[in-house]
């Protein structure tokens, strides 16, 4: 009797570990929600474009604490957390603020496969916001700033001989109150500015890599003379380690090229199928380092065969082109926020429903809003053909609609260290971008958060990528720069400037609200430019616009966006609700007169 009461108090006591974590808060939830197994949160292999078999997530429940900016770190951790998502969300368990004041600590432990014996182990992060400070076993082992990219470090020589390895990791995010880029988080979220996102909020994982190994692949198409440019970066740049690049079309090899680490290879393919919004073709790609004649590492990959680039048409209106042919750009204002997991959608089924959504409207494009998405994003959009405008996140002064004119070091907005750091976290995005052939435009800046040196900026943003049209300030202090000319204006479209020398855009118009009882963020305050009770008077407005904005199409206008994907917090001007259950328009006439637009190009 004594046994088997034994044996059901440690089923009580699995069965409550497991039953743990749960969504917190009385706010929105999306029906992923429900499908979140806390053993298994996000399994999905996060790096698409350079993907190993061999690898372990650390996903999960952690420990976490939150201390007051400073302090060592705590004997006792205050309660769990669920990696990946942030700290203020619902999905994370926890849904507390952290603020300028304080530091948010995260604790774990992990124990290395046996067969990961004599490798390297790499321990990736795919996101957190902002300052990262990483302690393995009590070591101090690195530290990165920049709340959108990813990052690694070579914890081999950290590893004890023990099976439980610690990892502790700290971060800082000042939000509003800091000068680094931070989209629309904001300690007071109202209106247009959302909850903060504090710490991990993209997948964490370990990875077992030879000493030398590859650790990046930029790819670069160049269709008019049918050559992929690949270049390749390893940990070591020794002369006698060869990189080897195939490049693959249904499962046969098409073009080889050996080369050494950091040196631009080229591969020709004759006829390559292009890659375009009606035919997203999409090349394999296998990468090797060789040393000594013997393979030490390989990774798969993908590439596609595709062209942007602009000129001008008959009438002498310069022109966005996607392999040699104008194509109008048309799609939302995607902003990339989720009512539980904030920045991290619950499941990479959520974030996929987004991109398949977009383009069951009819669009052929997003722009990812003042937000950088995590790897498999892209590669859903490289996947399902939509064309991506990428935004930096905005920061530093960044609610400030007024024009300003920023002096780096001297001017108070902007210091040296702010102006350092927004060129910094902007190559890395653009590094982490720079291989998916869905990105096709870079924006800098939107509107005039916290725009300065824009001619500077949009130079070198264009002379670091120049396979991208680059949109200098979407909506912002507009400057004789970049390749576009881009207006906002609610809540229909206008066309209120025109520059015969470059594309020129409606780069925000819409915000059409209409709240949905049952599906909203806040009981009151909330928002659109304009308001309507119904989806019918919606899918009317919406229509209207889109027939003026085809009549902008023939006067100049070579692409528009929409805002916008979904309600986001207060905001109700979404094509669907901001838990994504409900579709606020009549889809079939919204897909049909977005096809009449983007059609009007063509014509």
């Amino acid at each position: 009797m004594k046994k088997r009461l034994l044996v059901c108090f440690a089923l009580v006591l699995a069965i409550g570990a497991h039953a743990q974590w749960k969504p917190v808060g009385d706010k929105l939830k999306t029906k992923w929600a429900e499908e979140i197994n806390p053993k298994n949160v996000l399994p999905e292999y996060p790096r698409p474009q350079m993907e190993r078999s061999d690898w372990v997530n650390l996903n999960g429940e952690w420990e976490y604490t939150i201390q007051t900016k400073g302090a060592v770190e705590p004997v006792a951790f205050e309660g769990k957390i669920l990696v990946p998502f942030a700290v203020e969300s619902s999905l994370s368990g926890v849904q507390k603020q952290v603020g300028d004041k304080n530091e948010l600590w995260y604790k774990r432990s992990f124990t290395v496969p046996a067969n990961w014996k004599n490798k390297d182990i790499m321990l990736h992060f795919g996101a957190v916001d902002w300052k990262a400070d990483v302690f393995v076993n009590d070591i101090l082992i690195g530290s990165h700033k920049g709340g959108f990219t990813p990052f690694s470090f070579n914890i081999t020589p950290y590893l004890t001989g023990k099976n439980n390895q610690k990892l502790v990791v700290r971060v800082w995010d000042p939000s509003e109150k800091g000068y680094q880029p931070r989209g629309k988080q904001t300690s007071r979220p109202e209106g247009i500015w959302y909850t903060s996102v504090t710490g991990i909020w993209q997948t964490v994982w370990l990875e077992p890599v030879a000493t030398e190994h590859i650790t990046a692949i930029k790819a670069i198409p160049d269709i008019d003379n049918g050559a992929m440019a690949v270049t390749v970066s390893a940990s070591c740049g020794c002369p006698t380690n060869i990189i080897e690049v195939k490049l693959l079309d249904k499962g046969k090899v098409v073009a080889t090229a050996k080369g050494l680490a950091g040196k631009e290879m080229r591969l020709g393919v004759q006829n390559p199928t292009l890659w375009d919004t009606n035919n997203p073709y999409l090349y394999d790609m296998t990468v090797s380092l060789s040393k000594n004649g013997k393979v030490v590492d390989e990774v798969k990959s993908y590439t596609a065969f595709r062209k942007i680039s602009m000129k001008k048409d008959e009438n002498g209106i310069m022109r966005m082109q996607l392999n040699n042919k104008n194509v109008f750009h048309y799609g939302p204002l995607d902003q990339g926020w989720w009512p539980d997991g904030l920045y991290t959608a619950p499941t990479d089924e959520a974030l996929l429903y987004d991109v398949v959504k977009t383009k069951d409207w009819g669009f052929n494009m997003i722009r990812k809003h003042v937000k950088v998405e995590p790897a498999r994003w892209y590669y859903h959009c490289d996947r399902e053909g939509l064309l991506v405008w990428q935004d930096m996140p905005s920061g530093d002064m960044g609610n400030q609609w007024a024009p300003h004119q920023y002096n780096a070091g001297t001017d108070k907005n902007r210091s040296q260290a702010s102006v350092a750091n927004f060129y910094q976290e902007w190559k890395e995005i653009m590094d982490f971008c720079i291989s998916s052939p869905s990105v096709v435009v870079w924006v800098p800046f939107n509107e005039a958060w916290g725009q300065f040196d824009t001619e500077k900026v949009a130079e070198w943003t264009a002379n670091y990528d120049a396979s991208r049209l680059v949109n200098p300030a979407s909506g912002g202090n507009h400057r004789a720069c970049g390749d576009i000319l881009d207006l906002h204006n609610y809540p229909g479209p206008k066309m209120f400037l025109f520059d015969p020398q470059r594309v020129n855009v409606l780069g925000e118009y819409g915000g059409i609200g209409l709240p949905m009882e049952g599906h909203l963020w806040q009981t009151d305050k909330n928002w659109g430019y304009i308001q309507f009770k119904d989806k019918n008077a919606v899918t009317a407005e919406y229509v209207k616009y889109a027939n003026e904005l085809k009549g902008m199409v023939d006067r100049g206008f070579s692409g528009a966006v929409y805002t916008q994907t979904t309600d986001v917090e207060g905001e109700v001007n979404g094509l669907m609700t901001y838990d994504r259950k409900q579709i606020k328009i009549n889809e079939a006439d919204v897909k049909k007169i977005n096809q009449e637009v983007i059609n009007q190009l063509s014509k």
